[in-house]
């Protein structure tokens, strides 16, 4: 039986119609489709599962491998076997929609026990004019942000911020957002597909069809009161052997921190431990190496994705690289 040793992970591929070509050219996904807008590099959600690809499991469902061992998600899953994160990586070619997420009250209760949805953006590169929708800039009732969807106004009621490369932005349930174009981001959010879309451009798809809104649901869970506008934390890189790291976000649902190792010159490893309460992601943002735990290796490359299942063995990496670690 393979012992609880890190291994790639394929992701799932959406080609929603705002996607563009960064993640095939710049992160070498040899994906089919020439246009990609997500690849969900570590999931176990009905909607795209990822798919082990690396050691004696290759080709089996994150999913599958899960539920043979639960074990491999920690003790703080408490018997779980369902991943409770979901890890992107997003290429917005044009603007996405204007949209909402339900919190888990909600989404239990009117979407069949689903979960709720908060999410977290790493904004991994971006256009010099790239923005983002950030809730509102000032107050709105909801009959009057009704009337602006049928108008097509509601961007003028929009707080739009720009997003610039290593910018953080933690999206709350209810947080009225939209990617804008030129962005290519990192999005680590809970296991949910649950997307209430407000407004749309009015763009139609290659058959000439708008999609739906949900305009209903949206409103009802949505917080139209004016936002202050997104601050970017300050940040503290901490140095130890070779690495750098700085916390980026915690929340109830997950951790995640970002870490830069450079071991190729001194001929040295970086060493992590990963503890038997949670597992880790690995997302490598760039560069490459090797990753080796106990008698097994792997080398991995920009844009690749790692699962660590709980209380593996030492991890050394040989690197020069960036990623984020991202725990629950």
């Amino acid at each position: 039986m393979p012992g609880p040793y890190p291994f790639l992970l394929q992701p799932a591929v959406k080609d929603y119609l705002w996607g563009g070509r960064r993640l095939n050219d710049d992160f070498s996904k040899r994906m089919a489709s020439d246009v990609i807008a997500e690849t969900w590099e570590c999931s176990t959600h009905p909607d795209g599962v990822s798919v082990v690809a690396s050691g004696e499991w290759m080709g089996k469902p994150l999913d599958e491998i899960l539920k043979a061992h639960p074990e491999y998600l920690g003790e703080h899953a408490n018997g779980a076997t369902e991943l409770p994160v979901l890890v992107k990586l997003i290429d917005a070619d044009r603007d996405l929609s204007v949209q909402v997420h339900p919190d888990d009250e909600f989404a239990r209760s009117h979407e069949g026990g689903q979960n709720g949805k908060t999410e977290m953006w790493y904004v991994m590169d971006a256009d010099p004019d790239s923005r983002i929708a950030y809730g509102l800039h000032h107050t709105i009732g909801r009959e009057d942000f009704r009337a602006a969807i049928g108008k097509g106004t509601v961007e003028r009621y929009l707080q739009m911020v720009p997003a610039r490369k290593n910018d953080l932005f933690f999206i709350r349930p209810g947080t009225i957002h939209a990617i804008g174009a030129g962005c290519l981001i990192a999005e680590i959010q809970q296991s949910s597909n649950l997307t209430y879309r407000l407004y749309d451009y009015n763009r139609t798809d290659r058959n000439g069809n708008k999609r739906p809104l949900h305009i209903e649901k949206g409103l009802a869970v949505a917080d139209l009161n004016a936002m202050p506008e997104p601050r970017q934390p300050m940040r503290l890189l901490r140095y130890s052997g070779g690495t750098a790291s700085e916390l980026l976000c915690r929340c109830r649902y997950f951790q995640v921190s970002r870490v830069l190792v450079n071991t190729e010159e001194k001929r040295s490893e970086a060493r992590f431990r990963v503890t038997p309460e949670s597992f880790e992601i690995f997302l490598f943002l760039n560069g490459c190496g090797t990753l080796s735990c106990g008698d097994s290796s792997l080398q991995f490359f920009k844009g690749d994705c790692v699962f660590v299942p709980a209380g593996a063995p030492e991890i050394q990496l040989h690197a020069r690289t960036e990623f984020l670690r991202i725990s629950c």
